[in-house]
């Protein structure tokens, strides 16, 4: 099998550094960092882990900015997702697990355009 290698879009490093910030002093932070931490692994010991999302809800926003045409989601602690896309590398024999956003479910649904019941 191909090595996975997982990036972090800056959306997501952006994301990933706040919660490193407040993890000390915050037990919620820690917590949804130490899941994320968890997730990355199983990520790289299989790439297709996190649920699929259909093509025709990936956001248009994914698809202009980073030409997306797969999307997975992975649940993590109190409610946040880590979003993230496979695509090979050129160059490497590897596979490239990018995640774009770790965001709460607010954000979630909105980038989604669910709405609340």
């Amino acid at each position: 099998m191909k090595p996975v290698r997982v990036i972090l879009s800056p959306e997501a490093e952006e994301a990933y550094k706040y919660l490193k910030a407040e993890a000390p002093k915050s037990k919620i932070e820690r917590t949804i960092l130490n899941s994320l931490e968890k997730k990355k692994e199983l990520i790289k010991l299989n790439p297709h882990y996190g649920e699929p999302i259909s093509k025709i809800h990936i956001p248009r926003e994914y698809i202009a900015k980073y030409g997306v045409d797969n999307l997975f989601w992975v649940k993590l602690p109190s409610f946040w997702r880590m979003l993230y896309t496979l695509t090979n590398d050129e160059k490497e024999i590897e596979i490239i697990a990018f995640v774009l956003d770790i965001i709460d479910h607010k954000q979630y649904d909105k980038r989604f355009g669910y709405r609340k019941k």
